[in-house]
């Protein structure tokens, strides 16, 4: 298992465009990619899941992905947040 903590930076949080991004690269891996935020988690594959948190601009996240492919899965979902939403805090 690994998982890195994210700070959403953008200004409109998650909001669907980039929930839908992020749902389209976890799909791509088989590991089991989970969002965490405020004790909440959900299928980072699920956009409805996603989209129910309601993250904000300043909150933190945290992905998880545990299965064979777990490193390429959060290597790639960090890429998608770099780009869209946030940075890495640890």
């Amino acid at each position: 298992m690994v998982q890195k903590r994210f700070l959403i930076t953008a200004d409109t949080g998650i909001h669907a465009r980039p929930a839908t991004l992020l749902v389209n690269k976890a799909s791509h891996f088989n590991s089991e990619v989970t969002l965490t935020f405020k004790e909440r988690s959900v299928n980072l594959k699920s956009i409805m899941g996603v989209m129910s948190l309601g993250v904000g601009k300043g909150f933190e996240v945290t992905i998880t992905a545990e299965g064979h492919d777990e490193g390429e899965a959060l290597a790639g979902i960090e890429d998608v947040i770099k780009e869209n939403l946030g940075e890495v805090i640890a």
